[in-house]
Formats: structure tokens, sequence, C-alpha cells
């Protein structure tokens, strides 16, 4: 089986004809539709509205081809010059049509009779609510000029501060056991069975982030008071709340699963309270042992065992998910181990134009690893859903991204813990409240974090030492007891990419939201059976095309009411009373 992806069917590599002349392409075919917003209301409307988006159609696949080509080779190796070097390149030319998209926009936002456009032609038609929410987000955009700006600087600013970030924490080389290795590579040794290994790593991890804090730290600051002026320019009061908009859901939604998870704290504070316990910690669980396996289970899955044991859980419960899953493992989607400038951690890009997906993990044989495939698959299977839609309808908003994802999971690790016992069995549960945890308590303290820096940003500069504390202080409030104080990560902010893009704010809540709308989705499963499946393949096509609530609509469920989100969490809480069951039949 292959260790790496082929990027074969975007591009042979930079020496392929096509990727040649696709570069040398990209400005005339940004030109041309250029050209055609050049001329906006000048024409009959309908016309001139059809044509501009099947401009931007060809552009969007024209872009889309080069710069996940590009993006994936950087992910794949952080040293490689071509990609940078294209990168920066392709974005200094792709900036220009960002003044020409938001000049389209709010041409969109001014047409008084867009309705009944759309119910006059069927093209139009497929993209109603695409439509309607241009014409909702025009009232947020500035002047062409002032939108042109902004893409061009956004070339040397909030994104370059993102690459420096990824660059750094995928190239620095952490001391350890006499010699160096790199960032995933330390992190991964967090889930070893041996507890010096666990803390020794720790300490590695932590000794070694002082070396890029400072400089990882001009890339936050400068990346969060880019989105607190550009969230202001556009008039929103906030940029939780200009991310609420992005992310087509509303705040009565996140209020009533924020305040749910809140009420539920206390009892991941016992879950972890009695992992510590479990493991011989008097004063709550130390960051080094959150993901400390139990039980009796050592097993280490090859790529292939890897694949089997999700063809065997999946095939159940959807054979188009398997299928799919199989084409993965054998036709080189996946690119799976660690190296030195890899990316850390893991993602799905989806390549709905060419029927597949690439995926990148750092698998190291462990079940979580497993967990994480199973997890990147779930994007994969949403993206497969989302194939028959137009080009311009497939992308779907951050809270319902993780929504397959965390299905599969949930997928996976019931069907383990149903068909074990013992030791393997608590060894299943552990790691899956494991992973519930991170999207709860993990989450909501980078919830916390995120919304501190954002405020502090707008009247002050915040070195390593401010943003270690406002860490810390995320983490107590998340953790409770649960955590030991003594043993924190207070630099949790250096290697989370999540806080450095400049066009997606709070990718946290997302991973709350999506683990509970999952488990909310099991429960209808399993009560529905096979009833379920074209409701949930019907849904997840839908999420580009509808707001968080419709999406979940469709299969009968208000997410504006506390009910849904306390019935998801109790699912939890019933795993966590077993556990702790579990770990007092030990003594």
């Amino acid at each position: 089986m292959n260790q790496e992806w082929s990027l074969d069917k975007l591009y042979k590599g930079y020496d392929d004809p096509e990727f040649i002349r696709d570069m040398e392409e990209l400005p005339a075919r940004i030109g041309a539709f250029q050209e055609l917003a050049a001329n906006l209301g000048q024409g009959d409307p309908k016309e001139q509205l059809i044509a501009m988006l099947k401009a931007q159609e060809e552009v969007t696949l024209f872009r889309r081809r080069l710069f996940l080509f590009l993006d994936l080779k950087n992910a794949a190796d952080s040293a490689d010059e071509q990609a940078v070097a294209a990168q920066a390149k392709t974005a200094m030319i792709n900036s220009a049509i960002k003044k020409d998209i938001a000049a389209m926009d709010k041409w969109i936002g001014s047409l008084s009779n867009l309705q009944e456009m759309i119910d006059s032609d069927p093209f139009l038609k497929e993209y109603e609510f695409r439509l309607h929410e241009k014409q909702k987000e025009a009232a947020h955009l500035l002047s062409d000029d002032v939108e042109d700006v902004i893409a061009r600087l956004n070339v040397s600013a909030g994104w370059s501060w993102g690459n420096l970030q990824d660059h750094l924490t995928s190239s620095i080389e952490v001391e350890y056991d006499g010699g160096t290795t790199n960032l995933p590579a330390i992190r991964n040794m967090a889930h070893s069975h041996n507890a010096a290994v666990r803390k020794s790593a720790y300490e590695a991890e932590l000794a070694a982030y002082p070396k890029i804090a400072d400089s990882v730290a001009f890339a936050l600051n400068n990346i969060k008071s880019q989105v607190n002026t550009i969230s202001e320019l556009r008039g929103y009061a906030s940029p939780l709340d200009m991310t609420l908009e992005e992310s087509r859901m509303t705040r009565a939604t996140l209020e009533a699963m924020l305040s749910a998870m809140r009420r539920y704290l206390p009892k991941f504070h016992e879950y972890l309270r009695a992992k510590a316990e479990y493991l011989g910690h008097k004063k709550g669980l130390p960051w080094y042992d959150l993901f400390a396996p139990l039980g009796e289970t050592h097993r280490k899955f090859t790529t292939e065992e890897a694949k089997e044991y999700l063809l065997k859980h999946f095939r159940p419960f959807a054979p188009d998910l398997a299928d799919m899953v199989e084409t993965a493992f054998d036709n080189a989607w996946i690119d799976f181990y660690p190296r030195k400038g890899k990316s850390g951690g893991a993602f799905c890009a989806g390549a709905p134009f060419l029927k597949q997906s690439f995926v990148l993990t750092n698998f190291d044989g462990s079940l979580g690893d497993v967990v994480t495939l199973a997890h990147e698959l779930g994007h994969a299977y949403h993206n497969h859903n989302l194939e028959g839609n137009r080009v311009l309808n497939t992308d779907y908003s951050m809270p319902v991204a993780e929504t397959a994802s965390t299905f599969n999971e949930v997928v996976i690790m019931n069907a383990a813990i149903a068909e074990a016992d013992g030791e393997e069995r608590m060894a299943l549960l552990e790691n899956q409240l494991q992973d519930v945890t991170q999207i709860i308590c993990d989450i909501y303290s980078r919830y916390l974090f995120e919304t501190a820096v954002f405020e502090e940003r707008k009247s002050s500069f915040l070195f390593p030492s401010r943003l270690n504390e406002l860490m810390q202080n995320a983490q107590k409030e998340a953790y409770g007891d649960g955590l030991d104080e003594t043993y924190m990560h207070p630099y949790m902010w250096v290697c989370k990419s999540h806080y450095y893009s400049p066009d997606l704010s709070f990718y946290n809540f997302p991973y709350a939201f999506g683990g509970l709308f999952a488990r909310g989705l099991y429960a209808k499963y399993q009560e529905e059976g096979e009833t379920f499946l074209p409701k949930y393949r019907a849904l997840l096509k839908a999420t580009a095309v509808s707001s968080v609530e419709d999406v979940a609509a469709i299969a009968g469920i208000d997410l504006t009411q506390p009910e849904f989100w306390d019935k998801s969490l109790a699912m939890v809480a019933a795993d966590i009373d077993a556990f702790i069951a579990m770990t007092k039949k030990k003594d």
C-alpha cells in the first residue's frame, strides 16, 4: 500500500506540461472573468447574471486545480521551494479577482427582481440559496477599491503570517532522547503506552516552543488585528458575528450549544479525575496524560489493518461509504506517515471535480490514528455527496463541516465498543471519551482563548507570556478540577493552525457542533435504521445550499432548542458513568 498520496490526477509534477500551461494561462483566465465583471449593468441583467455565474464556475475550477496542487505539495513538504514560490505567484495573481467577485456580489445585491429571475430559469434556480446569500452579504461589502486593497494586501499580510506559523511548526527541531525529532512526531508520543515517554515528550515539546514563540506571536497578533479591522470596516459587531454569518448559523444556535456544554462540563471533569486516579495522580490529570491509553490492548495497526478495520464497521452502516474508503486506500488518496517538513495533524482536502479527496495524516498505528482516518474519510464522504452539486455549490460552512467526519468516528467507536469486553472495552470506551473531551473541554478552551485574544488585540500587543496566560486561564475554566494545574499546556496557541487564518476565525466551536450534531444524528439512525440513510445523504448534500438550521431540519431537529444538545451530551454522560464504574471495579 502507498505511504504517500498521489497528486497525478491534479498534475504529475512541476514539469508536467499541463501544470506549466495552467500557470501561464492563469492571468488570462482571470482576465476573462474581469472583463465580464467590468461590463456589469450594461446589458440584460438576467443574461449577465447567467454569464457571470458560468464564467465564475469555469475560473473556479481552473483555480482550484492549481491551488489545491500547490497547497498539497506544501503540506507534504514545507521546504518545497517550488511550491512556496508558485503559491506566492498565484496568490498575487489571484488576489486581483477578488475585487471583481466583490463587485459581482455587490451587483447581485442590487437586483430588485432577483427572485423573479431565479424562478424563470432552471440554471439560476440551482443557485437560489447562493444568490440570496450574496444579497445578504452585499450589505457588508466595501467599495471596489477597498475590496481590491484588502485582497492584495492579504497576500503579504494574513496569509503570509499563517504560512510563517505553518513553516515554523513543521520545521522546528525538537531535542529528545539525545537526538532531534519533529513536532508531529513528539506530539504523537502523547499516545504512548509508556508513562515516562509521555511525560518526557511533553517536557521536550514545551521546551522547544520558546525557540519560535516570539515569531508565532507576531503572526497571531497581526492576523487577529487584521480580522478585527476588517470586521469593523464591514459593519459587524465583532469577528464572532462575522464568523456566524459566514457559518450560516444563528447566535441562538451557538448559545444553545454552549450553554449545554457548560452544564455538562462537571461531568467531563468527573471523567478526567477518574482517569487521573486510575493512573495514580492525586490532583487531577496532568496534560501529558490526557491521551494516555488505558486497558490492556496494545494493538498497533498497519495501514492495511486500518483499512480492514474501517471497512468492517462501515459496510453494515453504508455500503457506499465503505466503497469510497476502499478506493481511498487503494488509489493513493492518503499521505500516512510523519516526516520532517510535513504539516502536523490531519486534514482532508476535497476535489469534487475529480470525484476524490486528498487526506493527510501523521499515522503511527494507534487506535486513535485509525479513528483520525475515519474522521478525515468522513470529510471525503461529505465531499462525495456534493459531487452532484454545481461547482459553486460545493462549499459548506464551518459548523456542518465536522458532521460527517464525527459521524464516522461515532460509527467506528460505538461498533468497536459493542463487540469488546473487559480491558479491551475499557480501552475503547476511554479512547472515545478522550475524543469527546477534546471537542467539549479543549474546544471550549480554544473558543474562550480566541475570544480573549480578539478583545485584547483591539488595544494592545499580546506577547508570548500574555498569550500563555490567556491559554492557561481558558484551560482552567474549561477543564476545571479535572486538570492538574501544575502540568498544563500554555503553548497550545503556537501549534494549533486553526488560529492562523485571516479568512476563517473561531475554527473551534464547529468541532463541538459537529461532535454533538453527529451524535444526535447517530441516535436518529439507531431509532430509524436504514430509512435514516437517505435523509443523511440529503442532509450532507444540502450543507452547501442551506443554513445550519435548515440542514438540521431535514432530520427533524431544531438546533435553537436546548433539548437536542442535552440529549446528545446525555449520551456521553452515560459513557462517562460506565467508564467510572470500570475504573472502580479495577480497584
